[in-house]
């Protein structure tokens, strides 16, 4: 009692359910920096990450900007489908296209396209740099390139592109190796450097920039193609292994079926089918907040699961369903029982505000810790700000909020209404709320921050490694204690006055 208890002592032994701020972790020996801390976590069965951060597919959270944020620190993202398929698969196209070794499907325009062509495609994707063809497709002779510094100072813009493009160009052969093509690039300070065949066709594009964010971003989540990953939702709607195939022939990475009670026969189903037509991709199933719950999934054929009902700060299912459970007591119990019965990695969903609550979800049992609130408001976040009482803010909503599942019927979208199995003709009642949140910044100003600060917190626990803090759990060397509504307040911030400006 001196030293705190295991967590098996205090989940397993009360009739209360704990979330949180319920917890505090004991503290540990101490014998390496928190620099040495490993963050790398499995996301699924078979994909791992190099931090243990991701963002909800929520509609006022997750599009192509905050996955891109995402994936260029360590983590991943899921793009929301509250929105048509065209709609999501352009998001996760625009991931993919940001970030990439070898650009297999670069833009390409013919001679004949003029300077206006250039421009549509800098306005709707933020390219300014097309390779010429021909014919103006990919697979056609290379004939030239246009960049800014051909176009920037021509007024008429109607102008063709061969009156303009480059044509004394360096490239690369198909044959040339990544790293060689680097090189290449980097020697001949050109921007773009295309690859040819031995027909001195197009193949692909490299980018100078792209070779920069290797640099700036070393951690960077990436699949075999050297393109960033990238997760989307898909909802139990009859036409869920369409959408997915949309989804995968664009490139995403793992699908995540979103329902707030996975336990359904609908997305069990739909899971059996998803890992027979498309046993490459993996699966993750949920919500869950209970082994029996999780069990169905897992049988079904998920990789991963996702935990949490209720718990979100904007999500009022608890109050309005009396369904759900606390978070800290779902994430235990699940995560436990999945690791035990199938190695399955468990997405912490929900009640996450600030460091210390991702220290204390991998410290139940969770690989991952998946965002709402905590990154609405950034400037990856849809939307625009607006300035409420002097504040400048984001709208931050639920998938259950009235406005959410309005849009939804509107859009004849795939997510919020369906993520409550809810009738298109029945009463709606709400699950969630709309507000708006303070602007945070940037995420790769915000999770460096989160991420020293799970360092610290788990350095303080005497863990190197999240499999290292597991270990800890699973043999009861990790020790907790339960807190009374005081000592929470004591652990906080209390009884001071900050004045306006000050740090």
């Amino acid at each position: 009692m001196a030293n705190g208890w295991p967590a098996g002592k205090i989940f397993d032994s009360s009739i209360y359910g704990f979330t949180y701020d319920d917890l505090i972790l004991m503290p540990g020996h101490i014998d390496f920096p928190s620099s040495d801390v490993e963050l790398k976590a499995q996301l699924t069965k078979n994909m791992s990450l190099n931090i243990p951060i991701i963002s909800s597919p929520m509609d006022t959270v997750t599009e192509h900007q905050m996955a891109i944020g995402m994936a260029l620190l360590g983590g991943i993202g899921f793009v929301h489908n509250n929105q048509s398929i065209e709609k999501q698969v352009e998001e996760i196209s625009k991931v993919k296209r940001f970030e990439n070794g070898f650009i297999l499907d670069p833009f390409v325009l013919s001679p004949k396209h003029n300077i206006r062509d250039i421009d549509s495609i800098k306005k709707i994707h933020g390219y300014s740099s097309v390779p010429i063809t021909e014919d103006g497709m990919l697979g056609s002779k290379l004939v030239g390139i246009v960049t800014n510094r051909d176009i920037d100072f021509i007024t008429d813009r109607t102008t063709l592109l061969e009156e303009v493009m480059t044509r004394d160009l360096v490239y690369g052969n198909s044959n040339t190796s990544l790293t060689d093509a680097n090189a290449l690039l980097r020697e001949s300070k050109k921007g773009k450097l295309p690859i040819v065949n031995s027909k001195h066709e197009l193949v692909a594009l490299i980018s100078r920039n792209d070779f920069k964010k290797n640099k700036e971003f070393p951690k960077a989540s990436k699949d075999y193609n050297k393109q960033l990953m990238v997760g989307a939702a898909l909802s139990t709607k009859p036409d869920g292994e369409s959408r997915a195939q949309r989804l995968i022939n664009a490139g995403v990475n793992v699908l995540l079926i979103d329902s707030s009670q996975g336990d359904s026969v609908f997305q069990i189903d739909l899971v059996k089918r998803l890992k027979e037509s498309f046993p490459q991709i993996d699966i993750i199933g949920g919500n869950v907040v209970t082994p029996m719950q999780a069990k169905s999934l897992i049988n079904a054929g998920v990789d991963g699961l996702r935990v949490g009902m209720g718990s979100g700060s904007i999500c009022t299912t608890q109050t309005v369903c009396a369904v759900g459970r606390a978070q800290g007591s779902a994430v235990y119990h699940v995560s436990g029982f999945a690791r035990d019965y199938a190695g399955i990695p468990c997405i912490a969903d929900g009640g996450v505000r600030n460091s210390g609550h991702v220290m204390k979800a991998l410290s139940l049992g969770a690989s991952t810790v998946m965002g709402g609130s905590i990154f609405a408001g950034t400037e990856e976040a849809p939307g625009e700000y607006f300035f409420h009482n002097g504040l400048r803010v984001k709208k931050y909503r639920g998938m259950g909020s009235i406005e959410a599942l309005e849009d939804s019927i509107q859009r004849a979208a795939d997510g919020a209404q369906h993520r409550y199995l809810t009738a298109p003709d029945s009463v709606t009642v709400a699950q969630g709320v709309s507000g708006s949140v303070m602007d945070k910044g940037s995420v790769k100003q915000l999770i460096p921050h989160i991420l020293q600060g799970l360092r610290h917190g788990m350095q303080d626990a005497g863990a190197r490694s999240i499999p290292d803090l597991h270990s800890k759990l699973v043999s009861e060397k990790l020790y907790f204690e339960v807190r009374s509504p005081a000592a929470q307040k004591e652990g906080d911030v209390q009884d001071i006055f900050v004045l306006r400006g000050t740090k």
